[in-house]
């Protein structure tokens, strides 16, 4: 995914850095870029999302940025975040 040059809706961004994650379902190290939506574990196949604020929740160009189904994908993910704070009441 080619999020940090192409982007129609970009200010001026810094570079993305590597972060690293634990995979939940077989515990491998996972690298990933802070520019990306998500990844699979290269072990067992899990896909990680990056629990990062995104642009995807709030840009107006996201759609057509990072795909319709990625899109897709995170706006579940918030949704499913927010509802789950609202129940812990953290949100």
């Amino acid at each position: 995914m080619k999020i940090i040059d192409d982007c129609p809706g970009a200010a001026p961004l810094k570079r993305p850095s590597i972060i690293f994650k634990t995979c939940p379902k077989c515990g491998e190290e996972i690298e990933l870029f802070t520019s990306d939506v998500k990844i699979d574990c290269e072990n067992c196949g899990f896909t990680i999302y990056n629990d990062m604020m995104s642009c995807v929740e709030y840009c107006e160009y996201a759609k057509e940025c990072v795909g319709e189904q990625i899109y897709n994908d995170v706006q579940e993910m918030v949704k499913k975040k927010k509802a789950q704070e609202a129940k812990e009441g953290t949100g």
